[in-house]
């Protein structure tokens, strides 16, 4: 069979599987284990345990349930809501600070956190009723959130680039410091939409500041500074030459869990077994998602279906920017019903050949297809984000929710031809603090 007819079958096999209900990873594992029976016989099964454990045997993984941790442990605590007040504090004179205040609190969480659904749940539970209250309408209250939520898994440290980063064999420094200022791109995209989008409402009350005294402003501050001493100092054990990412994500976890224990009392030990249980659940999902992957990487690979899918696009005839906009689209259908890490183990290992002899960077396309990832998650039929909100806020409704999501969507979307026009955005600081890329 011509292994592109053959790779738009296991294509169709793989959708029908997964849509079934079953999970990503044992999806993956029953479309490898059928196609590998079919054309490589029944012994070829007996590679599928040495792959599947081979694809956890790196040293690096071992910073993801670390982050997880640290995002845990934050997560559990008053931290989002501290961020929260700080910002609103400081900001309440700027005209719709309480949106900017929201957005800024989502950015500086999910650099702690790296979790999408955690940012959503940690900010908005705060900063929505308090929106609502002082009159700005549902869509913005919500869709800000929604759309603040998504900065986790682009802002460093990012378990999600840590996962492109062991698929594709790229440096996990370079793709976070590649996402620290496509990272403030978005919110600063974000927060102008949302500005506009205030003063449009015309509501004169929505638009009123609620004074703070200078005292009220800096005793706030004890609260959130660890925190931010604990994101430089993560960065500089990593890029200071101190520490591998594995070990600054151990030491970020420990400092974390220690702060969430001092500062906000955190003895109880059914909550740590909490904090402790879900990031186990959590990071046994995706590293489980990563060896099924593997997998599904070698069954591809050894029906020559990966070699056949490079080796057609190469012979397209097709301006090399016509091509990433397909590579776009698909990576945006994609995310509307798999999660971030599923995308990026299934797609990056193919498309990243493909990328390369286009001439991209493969630094700068992981912020690409980040972005894309973000989009998913604020956008139907799954839009995990919506869904949080929805949790947080139910008298709002999911189509309320959307309304509000889509123009942030569309601060994405302009946010991926600006990294088109302008690489450098994504590229420069990794270039210049680890020096040019071979």
């Amino acid at each position: 069979m011509d292994p592109l007819v053959l790779g738009a079958i296991v294509a169709v096999a793989t959708i029908f599987v997964l849509f079934s209900g079953v999970s990503v990873a044992l999806g993956l594992l029953i479309v490898s284990a059928g196609f590998l029976i079919i054309f490589d016989g029944v012994r070829s099964l007996e590679l599928m345990p040495e792959i599947l454990f081979g694809k956890l045997d790196n040293f690096a993984l071992l910073s993801i349930p670390m982050f997880i941790i640290m995002g845990a442990s934050i997560a559990s605590t008053r931290a989002g809501a501290d961020l929260y007040e700080a910002l609103e504090r400081w900001l309440t004179r700027v005209p719709g600070g309480l949106v900017i205040s929201n957005l800024g609190a989502c950015a500086l969480f999910s650099a702690m956190s790296g979790s999408s659904p955690a940012t959503c749940a940690a900010i908005g539970k705060m900063g929505i009723p308090e929106m609502r209250k002082r009159g700005y309408p549902d869509a913005i209250a919500s869709g800000s959130i929604a759309a603040g939520g998504t900065l986790g898994i682009l802002i460093p440290p990012s378990v999600t680039m840590i996962v492109y980063g062991i698929a594709t064999e790229t440096s996990i420094g370079r793709l976070f410091l590649a996402g620290v200022f496509p990272g403030l791109l978005l919110v600063s995209l974000f927060m102008a939409w949302s500005l506009y989008a205030t003063w449009r409402s015309g509501d004169s009350a929505v638009l009123s500041a609620t004074a703070y005294t200078w005292k009220q402003k800096f005793e706030i501050l004890p609260r959130v500074i660890p925190f931010i001493v604990i994101i430089i100092g993560v960065l500089y054990a990593m890029y200071g030459g101190v520490a591998t990412p594995s070990e600054t994500a151990a030491v970020g976890a420990l400092m974390c869990l220690l702060i969430a224990m001092i500062i906000y009392k955190l003895w109880n030990p059914g909550d740590l077994w909490v904090v402790l249980r879900d990031s186990t659940k959590e990071s046994v999902m995706i590293l489980f998602i990563i060896a099924a992957a593997g997998v599904f990487s070698y069954m591809l690979s050894s029906l020559f279906i990966t070699q056949a899918i490079a080796e057609w696009i190469g012979t397209l005839d097709v301006n090399r920017w016509v091509l990433m906009g397909a590579v776009n689209v698909f990576l945006l259908i994609a995310g509307f019903f798999l999660p971030p890490v599923a995308v990026i183990l299934m797609a990056a290992p193919i498309l990243l050949p493909i990328i390369i002899t286009a001439g991209f960077d493969p630094i700068w396309f992981a912020v690409i297809l980040t972005i894309n990832m973000e989009i998913g998650l604020i956008s139907p039929p799954v839009g995990l984000n919506l869904y949080v909100i929805n949790g947080i806020a139910p008298d709002i409704s999911l189509k309320t929710i959307l309304k509000g999501s889509l123009p942030f969507v569309a601060c994405m979307v302009i946010a991926i031809i600006i990294l088109c026009i302008f690489p450098g955005i994504a590229t420069w600081l990794p270039d210049t603090v680890m020096g040019a890329a071979r």
